[in-house]
């Protein structure tokens, strides 16, 4: 799997809170979700499909909130690099399909600089440099493929 686009640049211990507000876990409209994504931090986060967030570490703390990666995946993200990830983000991001990858560019990205992701080699290209970055084991990127787990199990492949 691989994705270019732009990236929206975030810090450290970016938490469910921001990335999706309380205010709105009450919706089942998963555009809804979308249209406030990072609205607690960023109200002027506005990606266009396939746009890439860059995190630092501890991306996706806080709550277990599943509606969290749902927001990003509906808002049109692509794929979340983060230096690391919060456990429980994580997995609900690859239960719910948003690709997710661990990768030290924080530094070496601004918001709109132009970002590749290859999942399957565990490269990511930003600012003229390759990074190497976590592979996602096989399984994992078959339930990515097929759109999340649910639809991984009803054998959608």
């Amino acid at each position: 799997m691989k994705f270019k686009g732009r990236a929206w640049k975030f810090g450290d211990n970016v938490d469910t809170d921001v990335i999706i507000p309380g205010k709105y876990l009450r919706t089942t409209d998963l555009r809804s979700l979308g249209e406030h994504a990072m609205e607690g931090l960023d109200a002027g986060f506005k990606p266009a499909p396939g746009d890439i967030i860059v995190a630092g570490k501890n991306f996706g703390c806080g709550s277990s909130r599943e509606q969290a990666p749902m927001a990003l995946k509906y808002a049109g993200i692509s794929c979340v690099v983060a230096r690391s990830f919060a456990r429980i983000f994580f997995r609900n991001a690859i239960n719910v399909g948003l690709p997710i990858v661990e990768a030290n560019i924080c530094d070496a990205v601004e918001s709109g600089d132009v970002v590749e992701v290859d999942l399957d080699n565990g490269i990511v290209k930003a600012g003229g440099r390759e990074y190497e970055s976590t592979r996602l084991p096989e399984f994992l990127q078959d339930i990515l493929k097929a759109g999340g787990l649910v639809a991984y199990r009803r054998g959608v492949r």
